[in-house]
């Protein structure tokens, strides 16, 4: 039997994983630190992880191992070239949570638009029940229909918060990162051209070369003050000092981040950014709906499968 080892199990939440386990010898690590890779991958045919770094220089030690599995889409924890060169197979996950993480940029649009995070605290910390009036306007809210709607990247995740996005009523343009030209059924725009346009933008592209740093300084201060921007793709697309400065200095009016630069964020001026309210974070969960966990696992199980059928 091949052996199998997880190396980040706590990514998928206790989910079942018969459909894994069942295809040979597994063993899992709740989490693994760097310079412990290679010493728990030892004897393994079979690696699977979500975001622990294999790089070259582990590789090299593990001569057994034949198949990485990337529990996740983005590949950019595993050193590809390495894994080429030494003959070891990497397959990713495409398209489990696309649903997931639309929904969750549609969610962040509304809670930004609506203040649902202040007005939820406002309700909890007691002012609601000490109010002499019914309506509290601290804060005024917006609607997103009507809203000029700018994509950053238009694969399967940006298409479907098009979708979603037009759904609601907003017009939708895009730009594309990678520079590829084809027929969509929105308008693409330049980087900057779409900034200016759009009340709201919203980044599915991966991090690469082309993307890290893509919005800085400069393109913030492109935006409308009214502006709102939301980041669930990866974390170093938006530069994490510009956009505190572009938050506390109302350059735009709001952002939403499910991903960071450093992942747990550890010190960062986002933390202590004059109003809180105008950002809205999570820790990288935009993808993790118990559906898209699911459908990870499958995605997993399937290419072990194909690829233990093929040898």
């Amino acid at each position: 039997m091949k052996k199998i080892v997880f190396l980040d199990e706590y990514s998928i939440a206790g989910r079942d994983l018969t459909k894994i386990t069942s295809q040979g010898e597994y063993v899992a690590y709740e989490n693994t630190r760097k310079e412990d890779v290679v010493e728990r991958l030892k004897g393994a045919d079979i690696a699977i992880t979500n975001k622990v770094l294999i790089d070259g220089e582990a590789m090299r030690q593990l001569p057994d191992l034949k198949l990485i599995c990337v529990a996740a889409t983005g590949m950019n924890n595993v050193d590809l070239n390495a894994a080429s060169e030494l003959g070891i197979v990497v397959k990713n996950a495409v398209g489990y949570s696309t649903s997931s993480v639309a929904e969750t940029t549609l969610a962040s649009a509304l809670a930004l638009a609506r203040n649902i995070v202040y007005f939820n605290e406002y309700f909890h910390d007691g002012r609601y029940s000490k109010a002499d009036r019914a309506f509290s306007y601290d804060r005024l809210t917006f609607e997103i229909r009507g809203k000029k709607w700018g994509i950053i990247g238009l694969g399967n995740i940006g298409r479907e918060v098009a979708r979603l996005a037009t759904a609601f009523g907003c017009e939708v343009r895009y730009f594309s990162t990678s520079g590829t030209k084809r027929e969509e059924a929105y308008p693409a725009m330049e980087l900057k051209e779409l900034l200016e346009w759009s009340d709201i933008v919203s980044v599915h592209s991966p991090l690469n070369d082309r993307t890290r740093d893509l919005i800085g300084r400069e393109e913030l201060r492109a935006m409308k003050p009214s502006a709102i921007i939301i980041n669930v793709a990866r974390g170093g697309i938006i530069n994490e000092t510009a956009l505190a400065e572009a938050l506390d200095n109302e350059w735009i009016a709001a952002a939403a981040l499910d991903v960071f630069s450093v992942e747990p964020l550890r010190t960062s001026p986002l933390y202590d950014i004059k109003d809180k309210y105008r950002l809205v974070a999570s820790p990288h969960n935009a993808w993790s709906a118990v559906e898209a966990i699911d459908r990870l696992i499958d995605c997993v199980a399937e290419n072990i499968r194909a690829w233990l059928s093929d040898k």
